[in-house]
């Protein structure tokens, strides 16, 4: 049987499509000019189009951050408890609309969290440090600085400032900015279209009864739940036999509707692993890295065909997740025009078992997440064949041993990279 071509690392193999991309579309390899208008509520996850910067200063008069009087801080200086400062209270600056009183020396205004200071003030006293008079008027305990308790005009946003950068993906946070500033509607990058092709006679569907030597197509599903979690639109386009007329036909059709192709199983060099072989005939460059220093899936392809990238991911169901996340994910969000894939979320955990690896790869295990008695985290290695779907099923991360480690020991701290939920 032949060999891989030479292995390389994962992170290798995806800046090797990126540059390549970059160097046919002549940009950073995102969809070309293609952006649509959606509400603000739906922007969630999407990548902005253009920069939006601020109409206008936030907050637009100065705030105040805490319940208690508005005050001109030089007349509370030298305050202590010992020694208050004693002020006379003329009204108060009530919450959503502009404040009509107007502080004077030795005067104060009743202020509440995220309302008006008076006019003429500059500061906030907090309620818990005054005490009241009979007569109308405070004792202030403490002194306050100008601009204490408040927040200035512009001190959240300038106007002409950016809100967001085209290329960032928009968080929940950033949702709220947008709407801070009265937009209802933003400028997102298309969702990548990513055609899915799951090859294999033994294949049949989830709601089928495997005969002898079947088995349930489970990439697919997993193929187009991962594509969906990165931002992407999965293309489904059905299982397809192990004929290279079949899957080249099948390849040709999802290039022409989609963004990027990614193959299932047929990544490796025996007879009926065609992927390289439809890939290189759907147009130049064709297949450059076949092959990547991982364990699980070591028999994995890029590559670019009609100016679209082309994956071919290995048919065990665990090496197929663990190269989509390494090399597809990456893909699907620089087609999206994110600036960068965002960081999966991590947690350090302690081994509780030896996992031994071989220097040259990179290996990833997949681990199970527990408290022990005293709520610190434990990482379970989960070992397992990498056609065994329950082992990633069971587990809530994986565990990354690095190309020049020999292994982790046990009670060593790790950082897991956890699944999306």
């Amino acid at each position: 049987m032949p060999e891989f071509f030479n292995a390389i690392a994962p992170d290798a193999a995806f800046a090797a499509l990126k540059s390549r991309l970059a160097d046919l579309r002549g940009g950073d390899g995102a969809i070309a000019a293609d952006a649509e208008t959606v509400a603000v509520a739906d922007a969630i996850g999407r990548v902005a189009a253009a920069d939006v910067l601020s109409p206008e200063d936030l907050p637009s008069f100065t705030r105040s951050t805490m319940d208690g009087y508005s005050v001109r801080a030089r007349d509370t200086f030298g305050a202590t408890e010992g020694l208050p400062a004693y002020l006379d209270v003329v009204g108060e600056a009530p919450m959503g609309q502009a404040a009509s009183v107007q502080v004077g020396a030795g005067q104060a205004a009743v202020a509440y969290t995220g309302g008006p200071l008076a006019q003429n003030a500059d500061a906030v006293v907090q309620v818990e440090r005054t005490q009241p008079l009979g007569d109308g008027a405070i004792e202030v305990l403490r002194a306050v600085a100008p601009g204490e308790n408040a927040v200035q005009v512009g001190e959240d946003v300038r106007k002409g400032d950016a809100a967001t950068r085209r290329g960032a993906m928009l968080r929940a946070q950033d949702i709220g900015a947008l709407a801070a500033l009265g937009a209802t509607s933003v400028s997102v990058m298309r969702r990548p279209r990513v055609g899915i092709v799951s090859t294999g006679d033994e294949l049949v569907p989830p709601d089928a009864v495997p005969a002898a030597g079947q088995v349930r197509d489970i990439n697919t599903y997993t193929i187009a739940a991962l594509t969906a979690q990165a931002g992407g639109v999965p293309v489904v386009m059905g299982i397809i036999p192990d004929d290279f007329d079949a899957q080249r036909q099948a390849a040709a059709q999802a290039l022409s509707e989609c963004d990027m192709l990614v193959f299932s199983a047929g990544s490796s060099v025996s007879s009926r692993d065609m992927t390289a072989a439809v890939i290189d005939s759907l147009g130049p460059p064709g297949v450059f890295v076949h092959g990547i220093a991982v364990k699980p899936g070591k028999p994995t392809i890029v590559g670019i065909a009609q100016g679209k990238p082309c994956i071919g991911l290995p048919g065990n169901p665990v090496s197929a997740m663990v190269v989509f996340d390494l090399v597809a994910r990456p893909a699907i969000y620089l087609l999206a025009g994110a600036a960068r894939a965002p960081r999966p979320p991590t947690a350090q955990a302690t081994l509780t078992r030896d996992i031994a690896s071989a220097a040259g790869r990179e290996d990833y295990i997949p681990v199970a997440l527990r408290e022990d008695e005293g709520g610190a985290l434990t990482a379970e290695p989960l070992f397992g064949k990498s056609n065994l779907i329950f082992t990633l099923a069971r587990a809530d991360g994986i565990v990354k041993i690095p190309m020049d480690a020999g292994g982790i020991y046990a009670g060593e701290a790790v950082d897991v990279r956890l699944f999306a939920q």
